[in-house]
């Protein structure tokens, strides 16, 4: 029988805000444990993951150790880990939206031994809060009655352990029922898991920076930045207008002076501003941090500042307002955050030199990102100098109104500087794209199809679907050897002469059932991710590259759809990129010169905003339209072996026809509300694929430059074709390379290019005058040169190379005249072929880089075992072989 309660909560919205909720809340008698213990299985109906039985003990942390500690707590050696639904909730409503997503993958996650129980559910272990005791002291008391509650439900048969931070509670609660120990996380650590290095190294991390954290807190009484306002006074300050939300926005090339705050929620719509607000310097930022969901306060007309101009491609932040860049715009400074977006960064640890310079300890020291929008971390670590050459990953833990920077702790090291897998590891940390082998719970829900048992079609599935093996001719476009053919065609001729039109999809749902553990992973990947050397898949192989591949000459699952066409007439009647654009980028072609058409396109798609995943529930009707493809309506769902929208969409598309069919609908579809939250995500993990597919390229690009000398190797030459025109600088195209890049035409030290009667390039005091389709340059002594939008002029490429940030690629305008080969044609090749070449190129030198370490290594060890001092094997391996045969099963040679 249910109980009712009134509950209050106060929920943060996904804009930030903050809204005051009564709800009435059911107690039940039963809710789900998940433990193979559970005396009424029947009862708590286990739906997904269980408990392991092979666990001495069960382990449940309060709300503090989850939030300190969850780097920890995914450690795949800990198991048998209880989350109570108290200390997730404190999660969700303390640390954010990215920390408590990350909370609920773990608890998805197949390979982790952890469950979630949900505490204030069940009638017994529900508390209410009582008056005059503080959120924190609550919530502890809830989690440890839960803790309770599950021990004697589980009939005292598994001991639990709560580790928590609260001293006072180990003492309230330490010894209080007998078999729930109550001890703290670091003494949890040393007596159940000592051998377990990287979490005691990590905890001790966490507790050290904690502690140093609290002295610093004591004794400064000078503060760096003003406190952050209220929560209540926020968000009134938002309702009457004073104050505006939005997102902070970092401009990578003037971190240390320039960030924008995108307006967002209620406060933009209220507003009378028609662009960003411009954030000028830390001090006005008051440590927040790109990304962050902060409130601004709108500073006097007469203290408005203009941006700098910067030189950059497209995508920087020089289309962050419509303002003239000379001209003042709306300026602010930061007076609260309401949502942190902090994650897991990629630093670099500082060289001797660099930390002999901080004039501080040794162990506490500033790291600097490897994105540039990230303000330097403050860590405390013994080990700075052995990890100087490596990237390796840190996360805030908190930023103090008394501390320049923020403080947080070491995590774990990827690589090396310069390796190709640590900087891969690094583009995918940044984008927080996670990349582990599926799990052996995963892969048990995969169908199998091997020489000996292989996979055959149903003789259920045969008779619901239509059979197009005899009467169709399906075939693809996907080029021979293509693994991944997730669509096909068919074209025939009907009896009444028409045609028939089918587009053929691999049924992915049908191996894919909804919130399987298979299908929480494809969710939480979203899509597959697309680097320039490799790719990491949505759904395993067996699906990816054979059963829901449509190759030729195998039976093969598909959702189809097809159009009967008139036979006389079969073209679209009526249109109204907008298709009038693509029309006129169709006819903006240069015979002479290919590459301007390619440049059009590239440049009119730049300008377009991205196109985003929503649910039809949540905008106007006469939001739908999908501006690029000039259509009114539009959806895809040809992929869904490498994109999770078009699963769902065809479960849609099957829930549609069972409905028109009067069939039962199977898997349970997602509401409006979790539609919303999918989209987002999905919108996120396809943001976070492009920048690591742009990253990764740019980084084979400048690994391939690293090692040439820009003056005497001929590769380093190459034409260039001028796209954009700046303030101060033009943007080139290398069609050789598919590299897009900046070119300066004025120096550091003032100086502007120039041009002589041979038309090689020199800097000389000057000015520059740049129109609208061109820029000159003029010296003072009279030359001139001008350069024209789609000019073509030859390029030096070069290396800017970095320690603590991505190599980046230089380009300077050696000749106003384009670049051409011995038999003077000019160079026109086709730039995706040469990408794969300088992909293999680079991967061929990392090999043979590899190749030869592994060679040095064989041959100190052959040198070892020449010159060592014991000739024959050792006495450790003699041991370790007794050791081995000790544990064979040798009761078969002996007949027992």
């Amino acid at each position: 029988m249910l109980q009712k309660r009134e509950k209050v909560l106060l929920l943060r919205t996904f804009q930030g805000r903050t809204l005051r909720i009564v709800r009435e809340h059911y107690l039940r008698p039963c809710v789900p444990c998940h433990s193979p213990l559970c005396p009424q299985p029947a009862a708590c109906s286990h739906d997904g993951k269980l408990l392991s039985s092979d666990v001495t003990h069960y382990v449940i942390p309060d709300w503090k150790v989850v939030q300190d500690y969850l780097e920890i707590l995914e450690f795949p050696e800990l198991k048998g880990i209880i989350f109570m639904q108290t200390a997730c909730q404190a999660v969700q409503h303390q640390r954010g939206r990215r920390q408590y997503n990350k909370l609920r993958n773990l608890l998805k996650d197949a390979r982790h031994d952890c469950i979630l129980f949900a505490n204030e559910f069940q009638q017994c272990c529900y508390l209410p809060r009582e008056r005059g005791e503080s959120m924190e002291k609550w919530q502890t008391r809830s989690i440890y009655n839960a803790a309770v509650w599950y021990y004697h439900h589980c009939q005292d048969r598994m001991p639990i352990v709560m580790v928590t931070e609260d001293e006072e509670a180990i003492q309230q609660y330490g010894s209080e029922t007998e078999g729930v120990f109550v001890i703290t996380f670091k003494n949890y650590l040393d007596n159940f898991w000592p051998d377990l290095k990287a979490a005691h190294e990590l905890c001790d991390s966490i507790l050290q920076s904690r502690r140093e954290r609290e002295n610093e807190s004591q004794e400064s009484h000078g503060k760096e930045y003003p406190e952050h306002l209220p929560l209540e006074v926020l968000e009134a300050g938002i309702k009457s207008g004073r104050y505006i939300q939005g997102i902070l926005n970092v401009n990578k090339h003037r971190a240390q002076i320039e960030a924008f705050v995108r307006l967002q929620g209620a406060s933009s719509k209220d507003s009378d501003l028609v662009s960003d607000i411009l954030i000028h310097g830390m001090k006005a930022r008051n440590r927040s941090i790109h990304g962050d969901v902060v409130v601004v306060e709108l500073l006097p007309k007469n203290e408005w500042k203009g941006r700098t101009v910067a030189l950059c491609e497209n995508d920087c932040d020089d289309k962050a307002s419509g303002e003239s860049p000379s001209e003042p715009m709306p300026t602010g400074r930061v007076v609260g955050i309401l949502q942190k977006n902090w994650r897991d960064y990629v630093v670099t640890f500082p060289s001797k030199e660099e930390v002999q310079s901080q004039g501080k300890n040794a162990q506490k020291i500033l790291v600097t990102p490897w994105d540039y929008r990230i303000p330097k971390i403050r860590i405390s670590t013994q080990q700075a100098e052995t990890l100087q050459d490596f990237r390796v990953v840190v996360r805030i833990d908190s930023w103090e109104s008394t501390s320049v920077y923020p403080n947080g702790h070491f995590v774990r090291v990827l690589g090396r500087i310069g390796d190709l897998e640590g900087e891969i590891a690094t583009i995918l940390v940044e984008n927080s794209i996670s990349v582990i082998p599926f799990s052996e719970a995963q892969m048990c829900e995969m169908p199998v199809n091997t020489p000996e048992s292989p996979w055959k079609v149903s003789p259920e599935e045969e008779q619901k679907r239509k059979d197009l093996r005899k009467s169709h001719l399906v075939f693809s476009i996907d080029p021979k050897g293509c693994e991944d053919v997730d669509d096909t065609l068919s074209v025939r001729t009907l009896n009444n002469g028409n045609l028939e039109l089918g587009v053929h999809i691999a049924d992915v749902t049908h191996f894919v059932a909804p919130n399987s553990y298979i299908d929480i992973e494809a969710r939480t990947r979203a899509t597959t991710y697309y680097l320039a050397d490799r790719r990491y898949d949505m759904l395993p192989s067996v699906l990816s590259a054979d059963l829901c591949s449509l190759l030729g000459g195998v039976d093969r699952y598909a959702v189809s759809i097809m159009w009967e066409l008139d036979k006389a007439s079969y073209e679209i009647k009526k249109v109204w990129s907008n298709k009038t654009l693509a029309d006129s980028l169709d006819n903006a072609n240069d015979p002479h010169d290919p590459i301007v058409n390619r440049l059009l396109r590239s440049m009119a798609t730049q300008a377009m905003s991205n196109a985003l995943y929503f649910s039809t529930g949540s905008c106007a009707e006469e939001e739908f339209h999908h501006y690029g493809l000039a259509l009114d309506k539009y959806t895809h769902f040809t992929s869904p072996i490498r994109r999770y929208s078009d699963i769902v969409v065809h479960r849609l598309l099957m829930a549609a026809i069972s409905k028109d069919k009067k069939m039962e609908i199977k898997g349970n579809l997602f509401s409006n509300k979790d539609l919303e939250e999918l989209c987002r995500h999905i919108n996120n993990r396809n943001q976070a694929a492009q920048h690591s597919q742009k990253q990764s390229t740019e980084l084979f690009q400048c690994m391939y430059f690293k090692d040439k000398d820009p003056a005497t190797e001929e590769r380093c030459i190459s034409d260039g074709v001028i796209y954009s025109i700046r303030t101060n600088g033009v943007l080139l195209f290398i069609p050789r390379f598919g590299i897009k890049g900046a070119a300066y035409l004025k120096n550091k030290d003032g100086l502007v290019i120039s041009c002589g009667p041979d038309s090689c390039s020199e800097w000389k005091p000057g000015s520059l005058q740049r129109f609208q389709n061109k820029i000159t340059s003029t010296t003072t002594d009279g030359e001139s040169v001008t350069f024209h939008l789609f000019d073509h002029v030859t390029v030096r490429i070069s290396i800017q190379a970095s320690r603590c940030h991505s190599d980046t690629i230089r380009l300077e305008i050696i000749s106003n005249k384009p670049y051409k080969i011995p038999n003077t044609e000019l160079i026109h090749q086709s730039s995706p072929l040469l990408k794969s070449e300088l992909v293999k190129e680079v991967t061929k030198s990392v090999e043979e880089a590899q190749l030869a370490q592994e060679v040095k290594v064989n041959i100190i060890q052959e040198e070892y075992q020449e010159y060592r001092q014991t000739k024959g094997r050792s006495l450790y391996t003699l041991l370790e072989e007794i050791r081995d045969l000790a544990l064979l099963d040798v009761s078969n040679n002996y007949g027992i």
